[in-house]
């Protein structure tokens, strides 16, 4: 599922960047950062801590 910049993360874990990959970590509640690593604000997918997939 996509998660975009400026959105309320629905569960903590981290989401990576849909342009560089890099991971970004967030926290159930707290608003969805842009990308540190290149300024996009979509990201692709999510993972919840404990999941084993990438």
């Amino acid at each position: 599922m996509a998660a975009h910049a400026g959105e309320t993360a629905h569960e903590t874990g981290d989401v990576r960047g849909e342009r560089c990959r890099h991971r970004v970590d967030v926290t159930r509640g707290d608003e969805i950062p842009r990308c540190p690593d290149c300024g996009n604000d979509t990201f692709a997918g999510r993972r919840e801590p404990g999941s084993t997939s990438s």
